[in-house]
């Protein structure tokens, strides 16, 4: 954790290709069978750094399938289960936000149901507050974008494909 903790850090300090390189690095280390809390903690950090928004769809998917793994009773190496249920909002928030980017609106609907759903494990901090008007600024965006959608950016409803 401590070294995916160094990398986080990276990334925020805005060297996003450094970051990515590493994580994968680490990735490479942990592995699809590696501590879930592990995977879960890094895979939810990769997908930040990644620019194609395909490939960060894949990888906050990796990162709610570790989450859930934990939660289904697999033994992790550190006792994360209460720390695993509160990334649970922004996990569903960061997958909300995915499918709005690709422009699938129904599954950013269900996910943003489930990070609204999983809100009540967050603290009263500023990282619960955080998380929380962000499910809010992404519902209203997503109502916005998938009405613009509809109607096409100049006029009448498009027809679905």
């Amino acid at each position: 954790m401590t070294r995916i903790g160094q990398v986080i850090m990276l990334h925020h300090a805005g060297d996003r290709e450094e970051a990515r390189h590493r994580f994968g690095a680490l990735w490479g280390e942990i592995g699809d069978g590696g501590d879930p809390l592990h995977r879960c903690t890094l895979a939810h950090f990769m997908a930040d750094a990644q620019d194609d928004p395909v490939e960060e769809l894949a990888w906050d998917l990796r990162a709610l399938s570790a989450a859930e793994e934990l939660t289904e009773g697999r033994p992790a190496a550190h006792d994360g289960r209460l720390a695993v249920r509160a990334l649970y909002p922004s996990l569903h928030l960061n997958l909300a936000a995915d499918y709005v980017g690709l422009r699938h609106f129904a599954a950013a609907r269900s996910h943003l149901k489930r990070a609204r759903g999983a809100l009540g494990a967050l603290p009263e901090d500023g990282y619960g507050n955080g998380v929380r008007a962000a499910v809010d600024r992404l519902e209203a965006g997503l109502e916005e974008s998938a009405a613009e959608d509809h109607r096409g950016p100049l006029g009448p409803p498009r027809r679905e494909p």
